[in-house]
């Protein structure tokens, strides 16, 4: 074909189709439906809450403090890395008291420091420190910030006696920083007795979202594990009640095949008898009507066992009292008794 009789038949490479915008739209607008019939429910807003609860955690447990604030939240005495202290005698030298000393490196913005700690060290006198000076002549530069109950408002001024009074004295001990803490503690104590700051020990507890996860934690566990127990039970009972009634069905389908077995038994030994009374000029007594009889009734049986249910109890014992109906007429012919009215075969 040329390309004259592409452009008269309309054949050719065909152009790409854009996709429908509509489609897109309906499809993200169907995907906002579904999230937003989501949160709707129950399980959303559970969902939703523990969220909430989460970000409240991770904000006031401290998981976007610095390294200073992370460590003061749980400590009372903070050195950065370098410096040669005893960290573990200077926090027993403060002890309980709602006191922090944080020493930096010569250097370090002590007010940025200070800012950095505020929530961690809520309701303490915090005081950093750094050294300052070369050679023997040094001392301490310090920094001061008293986060007392209302340091920024009523007793503001208590706060800021506390701050210039906290660390008077630890210049002397600028070469040994614990006998520098212990100044710092003595001045505390001082400022306990005067009334400038509030007496009582520091206590350091987790946040109340840790308690509400803790909680809604344990709570999960006991629900889930008590839905689990209690869905067991009722699984267990009801595959309890399913293998009794297997085990019925295939006790009641054992009977039914025994006496079914033992009824073509009876039959098989009746054969003899009837062959040679009917080989007796076309005998046609009553043992051959009766024989004839017992054998179509059999024959229907047969086929009333091959469609047979065997979830179905109710035709199982039908059919089993039909088969013992059958085997006691097959007993009266052998025994050679009159054929009785309460025997006639069943209709099938």
């Amino acid at each position: 074909m040329t390309r004259s009789d592409s452009r008269r038949t309309g054949a050719g490479p065909s152009r790409p189709q854009r996709a429908d915008p509509s489609r897109r739209t309906g499809a993200g607008a169907s995907r906002r439906q579904r999230v937003v019939g989501l949160l709707g429910t129950p399980f959303g807003l559970a969902v939703l809450a523990c969220l909430a609860l989460a970000g409240w955690a991770v904000w006031s447990g401290g998981a976007l403090d610095g390294p200073v604030a992370r460590q003061v939240r749980t400590t009372s005495f903070y050195a950065d890395p370098g410096l040669d202290v005893d960290r573990a005698a200077a926090e027993r030298i403060i002890g309980n008291r709602r006191l922090v000393v944080i020493l930096r490196s010569p250097g370090a913005d002590l007010r940025d420091t200070c800012k950095q700690v505020h929530r961690a060290a809520d309701g303490t006198v915090v005081l950093v420190l750094s050294r300052d000076g070369d050679g023997d002549d040094y001392d301490y530069d310090t920094y001061g910030c008293a986060l007392v109950p209302g340091y920024d408002k009523k007793n503001l001024g208590k706060a800021a006696a506390a701050e210039m009074i906290i660390g008077r004295g630890i210049d002397t001990f600028a070469d040994r920083p614990l006998e520098a803490v212990k100044v710092i503690a003595v001045n505390y104590d001082r400022l306990v007795k005067a009334g400038t700051v509030p007496d009582g020990a520091r206590t350091i507890s987790p946040s109340l979202p840790r308690f509400l996860l803790a909680a809604a934690a344990v709570t999960g566990v006991v629900a889930g594990a008590s839905l689990l127990y209690l869905g067991g039970r009722r699984a267990g009972r009801l595959a309890a009640t399913r293998r009794v009634r297997r085990d019925g069905l295939t006790d009641s389908r054992s009977a039914l095949s025994a006496a079914t077995a033992g009824l073509a038994q009876q039959i098989i030994d009746l054969d003899p008898q009837y062959a040679l009374l009917y080989g007796r000029q076309g005998d046609d007594s009553g043992f051959a009507r009766r024989y004839r009889q017992l054998t179509s009734d059999h024959a229907a049986l047969l086929d009333r066992l091959a469609t047979l249910d065997d979830t179905d109890e109710a035709a199982v014992g039908k059919l089993t009292a039909h088969v013992e109906s059958l085997s006691r007429r097959a007993q009266a012919l052998a025994d050679k008794q009159p054929e009785r009215h309460d025997a006639q075969p069943e209709k099938s």
